[in-house]
């Protein structure tokens, strides 16, 4: 995967190579340019930015971020307006990414194709969950770092494709965690609680944390959920315990991580998981 450290004055793709110091017009951008990947810059104090149509929240320093989606397309544009109206487009080449497909059996067949009568209940998971991923606080919790929230074998990867009970379904958009029912989960960094939801169709007791800035972590198949919405929680605090509910063949933890509604890579944020071990394609 690249990473990227640039300094833009001027109009240009952002191709890896790093420049000189930064001019007062200039776009600063760190990060992985990459599908799931994501990117944190830096524009003159003042400025705007919009990203895919979506005008993106930056701080009094300049800073932003920004996520790129799993199937996100490699040219896409940054646009910047600097203080004095000026206004500048900066092509982004976004590196494609080789997915993996993962078949699972054996999982109830309602949980693959769902019976007519549940699917105002889907319906409704999905406007609560969306909701809460669309959050946009201005802080930056997302800066203390982040860790994994619970310690296991990787059976589930970001990005694969699924093909359940024998019936090819969406991707995959989190990591698979196999661990003991039990197990503490803990936030993997700072924020906010804004969704605990007891018994979702497919995810079962699900949990989401707001990282700020459009940066959220989803929680699927808990056994137990430890916080209430609206709670603030610190790196490392214990969230819930792993379980098998919802959709699911076993105990373990679903992690996925989104900016808004684009789907991240996790693993790009914690890094290589102490113990196991998963190197991204």
């Amino acid at each position: 995967m690249r990473k990227l450290l640039i300094a833009i004055a001027s109009m240009g793709a952002l191709m890896g190579a790093s420049l000189p110091a930064v001019a007062q017009d200039a776009l600063m951008l760190s990060g992985i340019l990459t599908q799931g990947g994501h990117a944190e810059g830096t524009v003159p104090p003042g400025s705007t930015v919009e990203y895919d149509g979506k005008d993106v929240t930056v701080g009094d320093d300049g800073v932003f971020i920004i996520g790129f989606h799993r199937d996100e397309p490699n040219d896409t544009v940054l646009n910047v307006t600097l203080p004095d109206g000026t206004k500048k487009a900066y092509p982004l080449q976004v590196d494609a990414r080789n997915y993996d497909i993962q078949r699972i059996d054996g999982l109830p067949q309602d949980k693959v194709e769902p019976p007519p009568e549940v699917m105002a209940r889907i319906a409704a998971d999905a406007t609560a969950a969306r909701a809460a991923r669309n959050r946009n606080s201005p802080e930056t919790w997302y800066k203390t770092g982040w860790i994994w929230p619970v310690q296991g074998k990787i059976t589930g990867v970001f990005g694969s494709q699924r093909i359940l009970n024998g019936a090819p379904k969406q991707p995959h958009y989190g990591f698979d965690i196999a661990a003991k029912e039990g197990t503490e989960i803990v936030a993997p960094a700072d924020g906010m609680v804004s969704l605990v939801h007891p018994d979702m169709y497919f995810s079962g007791a699900t949990l989401m944390i707001d990282h700020g800035r459009g940066l959220a972590s989803t929680f699927l198949h808990l056994k137990s959920i430890a916080v209430e919405e609206g709670q603030f929680v610190k790196k490392g605090d214990v969230i819930g315990t792993v379980g098998s509910t919802g959709r699911s063949t076993g105990p373990h933890l679903d992690w996925r991580v989104n900016w808004f509604e684009k789907r991240l890579d996790a693993s790009l944020f914690a890094g290589p998981m102490p113990g196991p071990s998963y190197t991204p394609d």
